[in-house]
C-alpha cells in the first residue's frame, strides 16, 4: 500500500479551467510535502477505470481534481471494492469544474470556486478528514454509488437540457435549464416506498434523494442533509403550475423552498422503486437513464478531506 495520493484530473472540467489551474495547485500540495502522482483523464468513464485499477494496486488516498463528475466517478471505481476493505478509502478534492456543489457543505456560503480550492488545499495539507457516508442506487442494470444528490422528474430534466444545450454558460446555464424546462413542465408517479412503509403513488414535479446539502453549484436543495447521519433527505414535490415553480425556484438558494406547502422533507435508510421502465436520473451531475430499484446508504464508508 503507497502513501502516495493519486490525483485524477479532468482537464476539460469547468470548461477547460482545470486543465490550465491544476499543474499550479498540484505543486502547491508537492512543495508542502504531500505525496501526488498524477493520473489526466480524456473520455468519460476513464475516472473511474483509473481508480478502480488503482484501489486494486493497493492506493488508498485519492484527490478528484475537477468538478462533482470528477469525484463521482471516483467513487463509482472505488465501490463497491472498498466496502470490503478494513481501511476506508480516503478523497481529497481539488474544485476546479461548474458546480463543485459536495464542498460548499463545508464551507463558507459565500465561497466561490477559489475559497472552495483554498479550503481543500488547506485540508490535504493539514490531513483534516471526516467519515462520509456512500450513498448507493440499486438499479435493474447493476449499481451506481454518490455522495452528493441523485433527482428524478424536473430536476433530471433540467440536468439533460444543461448537459446538451447550455453546459458551456457555467452556473448561469442550470438557471438556463430551468426556465427551459418549465416550458414542458408535467408531474409524473415515481412509485415509491419509504422504510417499508406505504407506497408513494401520487404524482410529483421531481423528488431529489441527497446525502448532501447543495445542487448546482449554491442551490441548497436539502438544507438539513447530514453526509454522516447514515440517512438520505428525501425532497418531495408535489404538483406545482408553471408560475407557483418559478417563483419557488430563486428560494432554493436559501432553502426557504421547503416553506412551500407543496415541498416535503423526510429522511430514510431505504426507498424502494416500483417501476418498470427507464427514467432520467440525475446523479451527482450526472445525467443517466435506468430502472431503479432501491436506494440505500452505506454509513460512514468514505473519508472526506474537507
Amino acid at each position: 500500500m503507497t502513501a502516495a495520493w493519486l490525483a485524477i484530473v479532468n482537464p476539460a472540467a469547468g470548461g477547460g479551467r482545470c486543465g490550465k489551474q491544476f499543474p499550479a495547485a498540484l505543486q502547491r500540495l508537492k512543495d508542502g510535502g504531500v505525496v501526488v502522482d498524477v493520473a489526466e483523464t480524456n473520455a468519460a468513464g476513464q475516472g473511474s477505470a483509473i481508480a478502480r485499477a488503482a484501489w486494486a494496486e493497493g492506493r488508498r488516498k485519492f484527490i478528484a481534481v475537477g468538478g462533482d463528475g470528477t469525484s463521482f466517478e471516483i467513487v463509482n471505481g472505488l465501490f463497491p471494492a472498498a466496502q470490503e476493505s478494513a481501511v476506508r478509502p480516503r478523497l481529497g478534492f481539488l474544485p476546479m469544474g461548474t458546480g463543485n456543489s459536495f464542498l460548499r457543505d463545508f464551507t463558507e456560503p459565500s465561497s466561490g470556486p477559489q475559497g472552495g480550492a483554498e479550503h481543500s488545499i488547506g485540508a490535504l495539507l493539514e490531513d483534516r478528514a471526516r467519515p462520509c457516508d456512500v450513498a448507493r442506487l440499486h438499479h435493474k442494470a447493476g449499481v451506481m454509488h454518490w455522495i452528493n444528490i441523485l433527482s428524478i422528474g424536473f430536476v433530471a430534466d433540467v440536468n439533460g437540457l444543461r448537459a446538451r444545450r447550455f453546459k458551456s454558460w457555467g452556473e448561469l446555464g442550470y438557471i438556463a435549464a430551468v426556465v427551459t424546462a418549465v416550458a414542458g413542465l408535467t408531474s409524473r408517479a415515481f412509485p415509491l416506498r419509504c422504510d417499508e412503509g406505504e407506497l408513494d403513488d401520487g404524482p410529483m414535479v421531481f423528488a431529489s434523494f441527497n446525502n448532501s446539502k447543495f445542487t448546482g453549484g449554491k442551490m441548497m436543495m436539502a438544507p438539513h442533509a447530514d453526509t454522516a447521519d447514515g440517512l438520505i433527505d428525501f425532497i418531495r414535490v408535489s404538483p406545482l403550475g408553471r408560475i407557483s415553480l418559478l417563483r419557488t425556484f430563486p428560494k432554493i438558494f436559501t432553502g426557504e423552498h421547503l416553506k412551500n406547502p407543496a415541498v416535503r422533507e423526510t429522511k430514510h435508510g431505504r426507498i424502494e422503486f416500483d417501476m418498470t421502465d427507464e427514467i432520467d436520473v440525475m446523479i451527482d451531475g450526472e445525467a443517466e437513464r435506468v430502472v431503479p430499484v432501491a436506494i440505500d446508504v452505506l454509513p460512514a464508508a468514505i473519508d472526506v478531506c474537507v
